[in-house]
């Protein structure tokens, strides 16, 4: 039987805007923040997994393990940097407890941070040109939004969703922001239907409250043997399940888009963690856009084909609902932190499940599913924590 292996801990800098960092600076107050808040030393990582610095700049290094060693003064046994877009962290998760059941490693500092470029700014046109096939995409004008909305559309038409559907997913998000204090969106209150379709438009069928809300952050997970995640806390998140899966590399690759990789990957998770999607307490589902959430919702089981709209409706996503989804605000209300966005799913998941989330904690949380997915919904990853092996 393979060991327990646990998250011990969790942290992120706050979501927001920090002009005067650039992504390794990003790094530096991320591991700040880790020393200040969790009671380990140099001598207790001997794995570390980073995702590159700069990819929203234009800038990618990665080598920034390597920084990141000397900056923590540890000599690991087990490290890489890793991407997969936004499922890089989930993976990170799942690469650290691979090493650990191998006996490479015994704790895995699992980070990430970034900044998020803005559009205006050159940005737009430099994260389409990365995920777009340069022959048969770049050349019309590729735009992440444009290429969501065509997925959005599809999903739209042939699950009979409306836009008062994806508006009540922002809503929801919103209001899990306004319990947390460090989303981005606390402090705005909550937003109704009626302002989310109110909002200016951006992309049809995209509102600007459709939209995640671009800033810069990070954070980090700690990936241990159970015997010393239980050192660290009194409360560890089991690692129970995890698969990923790779289905296309392009938008214009073969395949149906609303069919994402969350088909294959989330039954496989359940299979290894022996569990179903009515076993689930909450789930954070990688929302870039109101209608991702919808999408994964049916993708993963939680909902039959053409049903989670009226899911989302129904306030089963909501506090108090049926199925918590992104507790803490979620991309679109917490913040969407450029490099490290998946992170924060990650944190969310495993504060959840440890019963460390503050105010936006679910009661008798037992286990948590986290969907993270990179490019434009190409790379999919999905992990299941629980409070027990």
């Amino acid at each position: 039987m393979d060991q327990p292996i646990t998250i011990a801990a969790a942290y992120e800098v706050p979501p927001g805007r920090y002009p005067d960092l650039d992504s390794l600076g990003m790094m530096r107050e991320l591991l700040k923040g880790v020393m200040r808040n969790w009671p380990i030393g140099p001598k207790d990582v001997d794995g570390l997994l980073t995702s590159p610095a700069g990819g929203s700049s234009g800038g990618i290094d990665i080598y920034i393990h390597d920084k990141l060693i000397s900056e923590l003064g540890i000599r690991p046994t087990f490290a890489e940097t890793v991407n997969l877009g936004g499922a890089t962290f989930a993976a990170m998760v799942h690469r650290a407890a691979m090493a650990i059941r191998d006996g490479r490693a015994n704790a895995v500092l699992c980070m990430g941070a970034g900044k998020f470029m803005k559009p205006s700014a050159g940005g737009g046109e430099m994260m389409a040109r990365m995920i777009s096939d340069r022959d048969l995409e770049v050349p019309y004008g590729t735009f992440v939004p444009a290429m969501y909305a065509l997925i959005a559309s599809q999903f739209m038409a042939e699950r009979n969703v409306k836009p008062e559907d994806l508006a009540r997913v922002a809503v929801s998000a919103r209001k899990w922001a306004v319990l947390n204090p460090n989303a981005r969106m606390h402090s705005q209150g909550p937003i109704t239907v009626e302002e989310v379709l109110g909002s200016r438009m951006i992309c049809a069928p995209f509102h600007l409250l459709d939209c995640s809300v671009p800033s810069d952050g990070g954070g980090a997970v700690l990936v241990t043997r159970a015997d010393l995640g239980h050192k660290w806390t009194k409360q560890p998140a089991y690692v129970k399940g995890f698969a990923e899966y790779h289905p296309r590399g392009t938008i214009s690759d073969i395949g149906n888009p609303i069919e994402t990789g969350a088909t294959v990957c989330g039954p496989e998770a359940f299979r290894r963690a022996g569990l179903k999607p009515s076993d689930i307490d909450v789930a954070q589902l990688y929302d870039a856009f109101s209608s991702t959430p919808l999408i994964l919702l049916e993708n993963l089981g939680f909902c039959a084909p053409g049903t989670s709209a009226a899911f989302a409706r129904s306030g089963a996503m909501d506090p108090g609902g049926k199925l918590p989804v992104n507790t803490y605000g979620g991309l679109m209300s917490y913040g969407h932190t450029g490099d490290s966005s998946g992170m924060s799913l990650v944190v969310e998941g495993a504060k959840q499940t440890m019963g460390t989330a503050g105010p936006n904690q679910v009661p008798n949380v037992r286990n948590s599913l986290i969907h993270v997915y990179g490019g434009m919904m190409f790379d999919h990853a999905t992990l299941i924590l629980g409070r027990e092996p």
